[in-house]
């Protein structure tokens, strides 16, 4: 009770001021009276009465005062009136307080930024009911495998998810789901909904409620699914349908097949991928309608699906993975693919399940990108630094120039901690303000972080708002930043002896070079930070550059990727390479092409085939077989790429089924498999799962390329005709090298190929646009790092033009003594500049410590670079030296310029 009296009653001395103050002199009064009563009634008179009842109780405003003191509201009212006092103070130092703010508004908005997509990728939970309950399902450190993965997250396949779902004890609901892409235009040119695969339980587990109309339950996983309905995501609702309410019961075509749409999930509800958001979820059952003979969910190599349950009351996530591991050996004995041969099933048997926190959702985003945002968040907190440095130098001026009054205030009665506490009062008002825009320019700034992680094919959804962790951190920042650069110019220019500043001598000597000393200390440190920036900045940006010009063995420009997918034309195996060979020909005689050819995986592209190679016509490998990567591509397929022959010949007509088996292999295939033979003259034999080909010649070697990414070291390829594929693909994924305008090349293709089959799906790629879009991350590391690095040199060299500028103003006297001696210009430039050169060399030494301890964490994300790379710290160390030469040579012309009597007449 007494604590909310004392809430009260602060309240009211907060927001009824006048009549608290009417009370309290009332209160005295009453006092004063009584007082004055008791004394007469002892013998005095009222005047003798009054005159010692006042020297008894103090004059009336101290005790007053006495009593405010012992409240927590009047603390409240002078912070009040020492921030009010401080802003009048900026608005008559407005270039002061704009260097404060900007200076200020960009760390901690770079921090906020780089800290709300932190935030949103790898802190929040999923926006669902009692996500700490949910764990993930998956095979505990599993190496390899083999099969086909066509997900994201193909950590089951489909087989696996029954026995699980059947076996499984810890979870009350659980749900398997695959993500995936849909194609919903009913011909044509292909038009893409970011879909999702799921299992009737997927929004009961969750706990997600339907927007409209009625979501999956499990009963809804039916075999064949006669009747499935699909789920549309709120937003894709929105965009798509204007949020109409009658969408219930139409029909959405996806790969043509028609599917009612039976209901919109919730508006916040987003799936349970984070990155990425959902437009339209299908049942499991419809997979085989969808795909067809592509279908993976009758196919036991086919690993396609991700796995998540809800936990049972008294269940742990622990308990949870140690009954999956129990089960482990019937699961995976159940759900043993006939395809594998001995080896492929020896380590799916040795597989165990297990089970992990899934609160927070599953991402490859995060995998991808959480290192680098973490390490981006360290430069942006360094260029976090470097700010507050400079603005500590700048108080640390207006502290100087502030000296008389302070001193005046202490001589007058002011005690040091009441200046401090209103010194300090400044500094939050100005991180405060500085906080406030940051996080405006933090908000545009993370939307556009995100736009440049998002690509036409793959683009992503992030949930950047403000929460409870990003206003903290911002708040944490504002008074980080408040304490880092005005607890010491507060001390500083409290430290005035009042006589001596009053007497006119200022604070003595032996202050202002302890002052001037700090100032240099802070320069120093800029340097040293400024130069870690510039070297991460550097190495970031040479490693994209390095990438960049990276040969990969075939042409980059020019080349543009059609895929013209004839799946609806229904053709048995033994008629699409026919008719893909159809559509290459007609291809071929668009005007403007100069070369094209098939092929089944485009490189670079992130898709892969690799298999086992057994040398010679017969035998077994000792062990496991070597492993190379596939493609099966057209005759052409080089030319078009401008891949060079070491040796032999390109495919031609007669490579096709029914005719000896040839390939083409890499440099590296000869080299780590061909053992010192010659290549032209071995035969090898390729084992798929558990059946092995008849022998193929090795007809020609190419020069070595890249298969998935830049960044993977050179390893064995082998091309095989795509006419001797034993299974072709329903679709031919063209490349063509032009220099035609793109627009007329890209219309008569399509029209080429609407002509040859009415219902073909066709989809355009930018074979330089893919290859760029897997330089993502480099780009992202590059752009913002040199962005840190240029803003820190900026800063740093204000911080130094602000120093020697000082040291000019303090040495002005020695100077003019110096000309009046006969000095001239360029020695005084001199002096000046070697002043300079002793902070640079100082902050270079240091800072060159500091990028060797600091840049360490960035190994991982170079290319062909090492963080230790001299050349990369020499020109980050010529470009500040430079930058700081700059920055103290108008203070050094200014020195060189004064007029010798005027500043002996000063002194």
């Amino acid at each position: 009770m007494s604590l909310l009296r004392n809430l009260a009653s602060g309240l009211r001395g907060l927001f009824r001021k006048a009549q608290v103050e009417r009370e309290m002199d009332e209160e005295l009064r009453g006092y004063l009276d009584t007082a004055v009563h008791d004394k007469m009634r002892g013998g005095m008179t009222r005047d003798e009465a009054l005159r010692a009842a006042r020297i008894e109780m103090g004059g009336a405003e101290s005790v007053k005062e006495q009593i405010r003191a012992v409240s927590w509201e009047s603390l409240i009212q002078t912070v009040w009136q020492d921030l009010k006092f401080g802003l009048r103070l900026l608005r008559f130092n407005t270039g002061f307080a704009a260097a404060a703010i900007l200076s200020l508004a960009l760390g901690i908005g770079a921090n906020t930024a780089i800290f709300q997509l932190l935030d949103a990728v790898r802190l929040r939970t999923l926006p669902v009911k009692n996500p700490q309950e949910l764990a993930r399902v998956a095979i505990d450190h599993r190496k390899s495998a083999s099969g086909h993965f066509t997900s994201r997250y193909s950590d089951l396949t489909y087989a696996m998810w029954q026995q699980i779902h059947s076996e499984q004890q810890g979870f009350s609901n659980s749900f398997a789901w695959g993500p995936t892409q849909f194609n919903i235009s009913p011909a044509g040119e292909v038009r893409i909904v970011q879909g999702l695969w799921v299992s009737g339980g997927f929004f009961q587990t969750l706990g997600v409620e339907p927007a409209l109309g009625s979501l999956l339950l499990p009963s809804d996983d039916q075999q064949e699914c006669p009747s499935a309905g699909v789920i549309l995501g709120y937003s894709y609702w929105q965009r798509e349908y204007g949020g109409q309410r009658d969408v219930i019961g139409r029909k959405l075509t996806i790969s043509r097949h028609p599917f009612p749409i039976t209901g919109v999930a919730a508006p916040d509800f987003y799936g349970v991928e984070v990155g990425r958001s959902f437009d339209v979820a299908v049942p499991l059952c419809a997979e085989p309608v969808v795909e067809g003979d592509e279908s993976q969910l009758k196919s036991r190599i086919g690993w396609w699906l991700a796995a998540m349950g809800r936990l049972k009351p008294g269940w742990s996530v622990e308990r949870a993975a140690a009954q999956l591991r129990a089960i482990s050996p019937g699961i995976f004995q159940a759900a043993l693919p006939t395809e594998f041969n001995a080896s492929n099933a020896k380590h799916f048997l040795e597989y165990k399940l297990g089970a992990s926190p899934a609160g927070s959702g599953i991402s490859d985003l995060r995998q991808q990108f959480e290192d680098p945002l973490w390490l981006l968040l360290g430069l942006a907190g360094l260029v976090l630094l470097i700010a507050s440095a400079n603005l500590a130098n700048l108080l640390l001026a207006r502290a100087s120039a502030r000296e008389k009054e302070m001193g005046m205030r202490m001589a007058m009665g002011a005690s040091r901690a009441r200046l401090m506490r209103q010194l300090l009062a400044e500094s939050l008002l100005l991180a405060a303000i500085g906080a406030a825009f940051g996080a405006l320019l933090a908000r545009n700034a993370s939307e556009v972080l995100v736009v440049s992680l998002s690509t036409q094919h793959d683009p992503l959804f992030v949930d950047i708002g403000m929460d409870w962790r990003v206003l903290g951190f911002t708040a944490a920042l504002a008074v980080l930043t408040c304490i880092l650069f005005g607890v010491a110019p507060a001390l500083r220019a409290t430290s005035v002896a009042p006589g001596a500043v009053l007497k006119g001598s200022g604070s003595g000597g032996t202050q202002v070079r302890s002052r001037f000393g700090l100032r240099r200390i802070l320069v120093v440190s800029q340097i040293a930070l400024s130069l870690t920036l510039l070297v991460g900045a550097l190495l970031f940006a040479r490693s994209l550059n390095n990438l960049a010009k990276l040969d990969p063995g075939f042409r980059r420009d020019g080349i543009f990727v059609v895929d013209i997918d004839f799946t609806a034309r229904h053709l048995p195996k033994e008629g699409r390479v026919a008719f893909s060979d159809e559509l290459l020909r007609r291809v071929r005689t668009v005007a403007g092409v100069e070369a094209a050819a098939t092929a089944a995986i485009v490189p670079l592209s992130g898709d892969g085939i690799g298999h086992d190679v057994l040398i010679g016509d017969t035998g077994e490998p000792e062990g496991e077989a070597p492993v190379a990567a596939f493609n099966y591509v057209s005759p052409g397929f080089f030319e078009t790429l401008q891949t060079p022959f070491l040796a032999g010949h390109d495919f031609d007509e007669h490579d096709r089924t029914g005719a000896p088996n040839v390939a083409i292999v890499s440099e590296a295939f000869v080299k780590k498999l061909a053992f010192g033979k010659n290549p032209l003259a071995m035969t090898f034999r390729v084992r798929r799962m558990n059946r092995t080909s008849a022998p193929y010649q090795i007809v020609g070697v190419v020069k070595d390329t890249k298969y998935t990414d830049l960044r993977e070291e050179l390893g064995p390829i082998v091309y095989t005709p795509r006419a001797q594929n034993e299974n072709p693909a329903t679709d031919a994924q063209i490349l063509i090298r032009s220099h035609a305008p793109l627009a007329s090349l890209l219309s008569a293709i399509e029209t080429m190929a609407s002509q040859a089959d009415p219902d073909a799906d066709i989809t355009f790629s930018n074979f330089h646009q893919m290859i760029d879009d897997g330089l993502l991350r480099d780009r992202l590391m590059a752009k913002l790092s040199g962005f840190f690095g240029v803003l820190a040199a900026l800063l740093a060299a204000i911080g130094l033009y602000g120093v020697i500028s000082y040291m000019v103003e303090r040495r002005r006297n020695e100077i003019g003594i110096r000309m009046a001696l006969g000095a001239d210009q360029q020695s005084i430039i001199r002096l000046v500049l070697r002043e300079t050169g002793l902070l640079l060399v100082i902050g270079l030494v240091t800072g060159v410590a500091l990028a060797l301890t600091t840049a360490k964490a960035a190994a991982s994300m170079l290319f062909d670079l090492k963080p230790t790379d001299v050349l990369t710290y020499l020109l980050a160390a010529l470009s500040l030296s430079v930058v700081a030469a700059l920055a103290s040579f108008l203070p050094a012309r200014r020195a060189a310029r004064l007029d010798p009597m005027a500043a002996l007449r000063n002194e």
